[in-house]
């Protein structure tokens, strides 16, 4: 039975999973509210569970091992997204991964112009909400809510076996 329930469980985060890559895309080439490089990484994660969820349906074998590293993944999603909710709200600096405005005055101007035809987006600014919250916001979440989750199905898996 609760092998049954693991199966179904795992079948509805990669339901998730793929509901949000679709949503991110949705939002960027449909409503054309374009992603800072945070936003991007925040997919990855989504795009790992998806790959692992499918390859232990497929296979049916490691289903410990898949609630480990789908927890593993959510921690980390979890760790990104709050640090972009972190930037957004101002509680930490842009780094390297979204940096603007810390560089351009060192670039000379043909180097001003190369970066504004790149078009980067600052990680700061917040571009698109869902009932009065950001994207990074809804993700950390929703990251966190998984983690527990498939931490929680790892550490009982034995008791459910």
């Amino acid at each position: 039975m609760s092998q049954v329930k693991n199966k179904i469980i795992l079948t509805l985060i990669l339901i998730f999973s793929i509901f949000t890559l679709s949503t991110a895309y949705f939002i960027e080439y449909i409503l054309k509210h374009e992603p800072c490089n945070l936003c991007i990484i925040e997919r990855m994660p989504y795009i790992f569970s998806i790959v692992i969820i499918i390859s232990n349906l497929i296979f049916k074998k490691f289903e410990k091992i898949t609630f480990l590293f789908l927890g593993l993944i959510f921690i980390i999603a979890t760790i990104i997204s709050f640090y972009h909710f972190g930037i957004e709200q101002g509680f930490f600096k842009e780094s390297f991964v979204c940096n603007l405005g810390d560089n351009i005055l060192n670039l000379s101007k043909e180097d001003v112009l190369k970066e504004l035809q790149e078009k980067t987006i600052s990680c700061k600014n917040v571009s698109f909400t869902i009932i009065g919250l950001s994207l990074a916001t809804i993700n950390t979440i929703i990251s966190v809510f998984l983690s527990i989750i498939t931490i929680k199905l790892f550490l009982n898996y034995e008791k459910n076996k």
